[in-house]
């Protein structure tokens, strides 16, 4: 069966007058080889049937008259051993030539190919007829001598078939490759300025709110001196409280009076600081920077995720 692989390769898939099977001349050293194998293999299995027969001729036939059921009880004997050497055979040579196309596959699969295989070409009587050619014109002439390749099979060189194409193939998939990594060394270098973009509209909101900071405490500062100015009037009322207890009424009146006042400024600088702290929002340039800062987040985003996706590539 595997004999008539080889042929259907040799005239189908190697069309080339290289050799007399179309193979080049590695691959057909190869099956010169397994042909030898099988071979000896058949040699010694016909050589197993034949001593079946010898040992029936020099157990069985000692008498010169056998009746018919001697007859039949020796033939049965002889059926059974032959089927099972034949069978055995049979089986054998069917796994052998598993472990052959195994061998055929893994090699093709370090390569990336998917090989095919035609079974009703199996049974060509053209093709099996050439390799029963091939086997006679190579084993059957005395003269010849297995020839040194034979023995040490040749490497086929890497630019013939299938291995041109896998260059080119691997070829392409390099130079697709260093396509994608200048890619990603492009985006890497956007999302790096990106960064830098960022830590740059960091610190200016920070120097923003710096300034803010210096104004809260100007408000601050304020309200320190109108507190002292209102601890000094205190001051001055309790003077004149103890200087004038003729009028203690009325100076009664006007601290009460002036707390008052006192509650009611404090709630105008507060009212003043509220009022301050919405205007600086409102201000053109702080909408400008947050909404800058907004933005750049927003592609600092995108960009992560683009890279992202091309880290899983690779």
């Amino acid at each position: 069966m595997l004999m008539s692989l080889f042929a259907y390769l040799s005239v189908c898939i190697f069309p080339c007058p290289q050799a007399e099977l179309g193979l080049n001349e590695h691959h057909q050293n190869e099956v010169i080889n397994y042909m030898r194998f099988a071979r000896s293999k058949r040699g010694l299995r016909l050589k197993t049937v034949d001593s079946c027969f010898q040992d029936l001729k020099d157990s069985r036939l000692v008498e010169e008259t056998f009746t018919v059921d001697e007859v039949t009880d020796m033939l049965d004997g002889l059926q059974t051993v032959v089927h099972s050497e034949v069978e055995s055979e049979l089986i054998n040579t069917a796994y052998t030539n598993v472990l052959l196309l195994r061998q055929l596959f893994s090699q093709a699969e370090k390569w990336y190919l998917k090989l095919q295989t035609d079974i009703s070409e199996l049974e060509n009587r053209e093709l099996l007829e050439q390799v029963a050619e091939f086997e006679k014109s190579e084993f059957t002439s005395s003269s010849k001598k297995p020839s040194a390749d034979l023995i040490k099979p040749k490497l086929a060189p890497l630019n013939e078939g299938g291995s041109e194409l896998l260059n080119k193939e691997i070829a392409r998939l390099q130079e697709e490759n260093e396509k994608l990594k200048n890619r990603l060394k492009t985006i890497e270098t956007q999302a790096t300025s990106a960064l830098d973009e960022k830590v740059k509209l960091e610190k200016s909101l920070k120097d923003l709110q710096m300034i803010q900071g210096d104004q809260k405490g100007d408000v601050n500062q304020d309200i320190t001196e109108l507190e002292n100015k209102v601890a000094a009037l205190k001051c001055q009322f309790e003077k004149t409280l103890n200087d004038s207890t003729a009028n203690q009424k009325s100076l009664e009146e006007n601290l009460v009076t002036t707390k008052h006042d006192l509650l009611k400024v404090q709630d105008q600088l507060s009212t003043a600081e509220k009022e301050l702290e919405k205007k600086f929002q409102q201000t053109a340039a702080y909408r400008n920077m947050k909404e800058i800062l907004m933005k750049k987040n927003e592609q600092i985003k995108e960009l992560r995720r683009k890279l992202s996706k091309y880290v899983v590539l690779f």
